[in-house]
């Protein structure tokens, strides 16, 4: 990885996006990524879906024109998406995502970000989405790992 700013982030990322797919093997099926219970309002597969479809479209869309198209409602309205085909999409959001922002100079990272952002970012640098974007991540796959647990025992 590059010493640059973009590089750090895709260390991290990528680092991230490895977490999220062990945590998806390490359900013992396909049907426990799916289930609900109690006060869980999205399962495991759900936060799947919309962790890879965020970082696909503000990284990989958005900064390296990756020409991906989101679709933010199907992310939590899917249901009985394979695990193999999670693990994909984890794996190919992973090669967009770390190659994309291994490409960033720093003065496109210290730049405004260059896409439409949250209403409570707006003006921010891509630094600075990049940070919220990370810390994102890591709050959801905190989820899914909580989601495992609580299901699994």
């Amino acid at each position: 990885m590059s010493e640059t700013l973009g590089g750090d982030f895709a260390h991290i990322l990528g680092r991230e996006l490895d977490a999220l797919a062990d945590q998806v093997r390490k359900y013992p099926d396909d049907a426990s990524l799916w289930r609900v219970e109690g006060s869980i309002l999205n399962p495991a597969g759900t936060l799947v879906l919309h962790l890879v479809g965020n970082l696909s479209h503000f990284v990989g869309a958005v900064l390296g024109g990756s020409g991906y198209v989101r679709d933010r409602d199907a992310e939590f309205q899917r249901r009985d998406v394979p695990r193999s085909e999670l693990l994909a999409m984890i794996g190919a959001c992973k090669e967009d995502v770390v190659s994309t922002l291994e490409a960033l100079d720093d003065g496109q990272v210290t730049a405004a970000y260059p896409g439409q952002l949250p209403p409570f970012l707006t003006g921010a640098t891509t630094h600075r989405f990049l940070v919220h974007l990370t810390g994102h991540f890591q709050w959801h796959k905190g989820q899914v790992d909580y989601h495992r647990r609580i299901l699994t025992g």
